[in-house]
C-alpha cells in the first residue's frame, strides 16, 4: 500500500484498512502501553488493586494525582493511558450505579455495568466527530455472583480475568501474574504479588516509592471497598 493510501485510512476513525485495522483505535492502544501499570487480583475474600501513580516530585500533593476511582461501595476501576478519558467514563459509571439503585433499590451488577461502559467505548469507534477513548481500565468488584476483574479496551472489548495487569511492560506483568498466581490467596499474598509485579516496572535499581501506590481492597462480604494504609505492609516493599 503506498504511503498516501495508507495516510486516508490513519485519518479516518471509520474505515478500516485492507489489513484489518482501525488505525485510530491502535494508536489509543499505544497510549495505554506508555501509562503506569495497575494490578488486580482475585483473592480468598475479596479483591485486591494495586496501582503505581508515578509520582517522581517531592513538590507533589500524591492525593491530587488520580489513578483509581471509586464508582460504587463494591465496584472501583483503575486505569492507564489519558487519566482524563477514565475520568469521564467513571463519571458515566457512576451516574449508571446511582440509576440502578434508585430504579431498582440494589446495587448494579460489576458485568452490567462493564458491558454499558464498554458500550459506550466502541461507540466512539464507530462514528466520525470523536475519537477512540485513550484509556485501559480495570473494573473490579463483587456482587451476587461474586468477585470480578474486567478489563475494558479502547476498541470496546472485554475480557474476565482472575489477575491483570494494565499500562506500561503489561506482558511482562502478565507473564509474571501467570507463573505466581494462586487459587485463594491471602490478603497479604495477594498485596505482595501486586506490589512485586508493579516492581517489574521499575528501572534498575529503582525502588518503589510507597507514596505513589494506591492499594484498594474489595471485600466480598458487602464491607464497602477501602483504600489500605500502607504503612502497615512497609515489610512488603
Amino acid at each position: 500500500m503506498g504511503a498516501a493510501a495508507a495516510a486516508g485510512y490513519d485519518r479516518s476513525i471509520t474505515m478500516f484498512s485492507p489489513e484489518g485495522h482501525l488505525y485510530q483505535v491502535d494508536y489509543a492502544s499505544k497510549i495505554i502501553e506508555k501509562g503506569s501499570p495497575a494490578v488486580a487480583i482475585i483473592y480468598k475474600q475479596g479483591v485486591i488493586i494495586v496501582a503505581d501513580k508515578k509520582i517522581h516530585s517531592s513538590l507533589v500533593i500524591p492525593e491530587s494525582v488520580e489513578k483509581v476511582f471509586k464508582i460504587d461501595n463494591h465496584i472501583w476501576t483503575a486505569c492507564a493511558g489519558l487519566i482524563g478519558d477514565g475520568r469521564r467514563l467513571v463519571d458515566y459509571a457512576r451516574q449508571l450505579a446511582q440509576e440502578n439503585r434508585t430504579f431498582f433499590d440494589q446495587p448494579i451488577e460489576v458485568e452490567t455495568l462493564v458491558k454499558k461502559i464498554a458500550s459506550i467505548i466502541q461507540y466512539f469507534t464507530q462514528y466520525g466527530g470523536g475519537r477512540p477513548f485513550g484509556v485501559s481500565l480495570i473494573i473490579s468488584g463483587y456482587d451476587s455472583l461474586g468477585k470480578h476483574i474486567f478489563e475494558v479496551e479502547p476498541s470496546g472489548a472485554i475480557t474476565a480475568y482472575k489477575a491483570l495487569a494494565i499500562g506500561q511492560n503489561r506482558q511482562k506483568l502478565m507473564d509474571f501474574l501467570e507463573k505466581s498466581y494462586k487459587e485463594n490467596l491471602s490478603f497479604e499474598d495477594a498485596l505482595e504479588l501486586g506490589i512485586k509485579a508493579i516492581s517489574l516496572n521499575l528501572e534498575p535499581k529503582q525502588k518503589l516509592n510507597p507514596q505513589s501506590l494506591e492499594v484498594i481492597n474489595i471485600i466480598e462480604n458487602g464491607v464497602n471497598g477501602s483504600v489500605v494504609p500502607l504503612e502497615k505492609y512497609s515489610k512488603l516493599l
